[in-house]
């Protein structure tokens, strides 16, 4: 990429994750985003179709930043306690809790929750594929047996980032692993999880 390119979304993505950081994202204008970086607004819209697009990458790059991509997750061998990525992701919510509450909440970003629901789904496919005959047994197609595993770990991640107080990153990282590697803490039952299965 061309670094004014580069330079320039940096720049957006820095300026909108400041302004959702002190108010609603909805009260956040495109002008508003512009002024921030310093830009003008016809610049912003040669670099994003629209503020949700803009959020959704400047969140994958905080990921990205934090050494916490979740897509990790599809390559790791199952273990007792969380891996280290699912935890450094936690830690990364949690540091920018009230950032992904208005991201993820109710009145927050299609496209960025969307893009985090599309990453689960890969990875609870990747393991789920891997255990077909398990689904095949309980008869549950694999599609919606994913979408329900993925509904649930969104539902633990936003369901945690609302507790008041917040409980440790590696106590939310260790829910989410209950449900992805279920056969860690329940043997002999049907693999469920993205890593499950022994």
């Amino acid at each position: 990429m061309d670094p004014r390119i580069a330079r320039t979304r940096t720049l957006l993505q820095d300026a909108l994750l400041s302004l959702a950081r002190e108010r609603d994202l909805d009260e956040i204008a495109v002008a508003d985003i512009a002024d921030r970086a310093t830009i003008n607004r016809s610049t912003f819209y040669q670099h994003y179709a629209d503020k949700d697009t803009l959020l959704a990458d400047a969140l994958d790059e905080q990921v990205r930043l934090a050494g916490a991509d979740l897509t990790d997750l599809a390559t790791l061998e199952l273990s007792e306690d969380p891996p280290e990525v699912l935890v450094r992701y936690a830690e990364h919510l949690a540091e920018n809790a009230a950032l992904y509450r208005r991201a993820l909440g109710e009145h927050g970003s299609p496209v960025a929750t969307a893009r985090l629901r599309r990453r689960i789904t890969t990875i609870v496919m990747t393991g789920i594929c891997l255990h077909a005959d398990d689904y095949d047994r309980i008869e549950l197609p694999v599609e919606i047996a994913a979408a329900s595993i993925t509904g649930s770990l969104i539902g633990v991640l936003t369901a945690w980032l609302d507790m008041d107080p917040l409980p440790a990153p590696d106590q939310a990282a260790a829910w989410v692993w209950t449900i992805l590697a279920p056969a860690q803490s329940a043997p002999g039952a049907p693999v469920a999880g993205a890593r499950g299965g022994r």
